[in-house]
């Protein structure tokens, strides 16, 4: 699948294309909805990341740790989505670092901003999950989560990452 299959939306007067060449594409609104159980497991997922990459520690180090605090249950995607980024790290933030233009630098993006690219990333080129749900999601996390700037900085990146994918 190609990233032609989403129209594409003119830019606002005076904004920017995040990256050079992104454009914006169409993405569901999310505005008012509940969460789906695939939503609160990359949610999930997305704290996990955030808390490992902060400490310093494995995935399995923290998870480990929640467990002892008597944290939830793990989602099973949520599982799925650690293991498989944890098994492809380095392909995964490789090919983030390779979609982030100019002066930016994989280190230099927000930790939640960083992790969503990297869970959206590993769902592009990993699984089977089709690529307008996973940027949608990566989306609506970020809307969530992070600041204004941070949605269409990830839109841009998850679309240049959408068009540049082999297979």
């Amino acid at each position: 699948m190609s990233g032609n299959d989403e129209p594409i939306i003119e830019l606002a007067p005076g904004e920017h294309p995040p990256v050079p060449g992104a454009v914006k594409v169409a993405s569901t609104d999310f505005a008012g909805a509940r969460h789906s159980t695939r939503t609160k497991a990359r949610k999930q997922a997305l704290d996990i990341l955030f808390q490992a990459e902060l400490r310093d520690e494995s995935v399995d180090a923290v998870l480990e740790r929640r467990a002892g605090q008597g944290e939830p249950d793990m989602r099973e995607f949520a599982a799925t989505i650690l293991h498989g980024y944890w098994e492809h790290a380095g392909e995964v933030d490789q090919r983030v670092a390779e979609c982030i233009s100019g002066d930016w630098a994989l280190e230099r993006m927000p930790r939640v901003d960083r992790n969503l690219a990297r869970i959206a990333m590993w769902e592009l080129d990993f699984t089977g999950i089709a690529p307008k749900i996973a940027i949608s999601e990566a989306l609506e996390l970020a809307n969530e989560l992070s600041s204004d700037e941070s949605v269409a900085f990830l839109n841009g990146l998850l679309n240049k990452a959408l068009t540049t994918r082999s297979g």
